[in-house]
C-alpha cells in the first residue's frame, strides 16, 4: 500500500513539475502569449473581470465560477480514483501499479530486466519531482516568482541570487 501511494504521488509530482515549468518556459522563451504563466498565480484569474480562459481561448473552457470548477474537479477526480480503487481498467490478474498490457503500447515491459530498471528509474525520478515541487512551493513563498524566473536570475548572478540571500526574511507573502 505504501509503495502504491508513493508511486501515485510520484507520478502526479512528475506531471506537476512539468505543468509548473511549461507555461513559464513557453511565455519567457517562445513568446507564447499566456495571460499568467506563473503556476501559483494562474488560478487567481478566475476572480478577474472576464474569468479564466483555458489556453487563452474563450470557446474552449470559459471559467467564471470557482464553485463550478470545484464541483467538476471533485466529480472527475473522484470518479477516476473510485474507478482505480475498485479494480479500474487493469482488470483481473494485472498489477495495479504497473498493469502492462494495453497500458504498455510501446512494449517497454516485455523484457523483465529492462522493466525492473524502468521501475527503479520511475520511482527515483518521481521522488526527485516530489522534492522539486517542495522547492517550487518554498520559492513561491520566499520570492513571489516562478521557478524559471528564479533560475534565470540565479544563472545571471549566482553569488548574489541563491538560497542564502533570502534566508533571513521572505520578500513575498501571499
Amino acid at each position: 500500500a505504501y509503495r502504491e501511494a508513493e508511486l501515485i504521488h510520484a507520478r502526479w509530482a512528475m506531471l506537476g513539475t512539468l505543468g509548473c515549468l511549461t507555461p513559464e518556459l513557453l511565455s519567457k522563451y517562445s513568446g507564447v502569449p499566456i495571460a499568467e504563466p506563473v503556476w501559483f498565480k494562474a488560478g487567481s484569474q478566475i476572480f478577474a473581470e472576464g474569468g479564466l480562459d483555458y489556453l487563452g481561448n474563450p470557446s474552449l473552457v470559459h471559467a467564471q465560477s470557482i464553485l463550478a470548477i470545484l464541483a467538476c474537479q471533485v466529480v472527475l477526480m473522484g470518479g477516476a480514483e473510485a474507478y482505480r480503487v475498485n479494480g479500474g481498467p487493469a482488470g483481473e490478474g494485472l498489477d495495479a501499479i504497473n498493469p502492462g498490457g494495453a497500458f504498455d503500447p510501446l512494449g517497454l515491459a516485455d523484457d523483465p530486466d529492462t522493466f525492473a530498471e524502468l521501475k527503479v528509474k520511475e520511482i527515483k525520478n518521481g521522488r526527485l519531482a516530489m522534492f522539486s515541487m517542495l522547492g517550487y512551493y518554498v520559492q513561491a513563498i520566499a520570492t513571489g516568482k516562478g521557478p524559471v524566473e528564479n533560475w534565470a536570475e540565479h544563472i545571471a548572478d549566482p553569488s548574489g541570487v541563491n538560497g542564502l540571500t533570502g534566508a533571513i526574511a521572505t520578500k513575498f507573502t501571499p
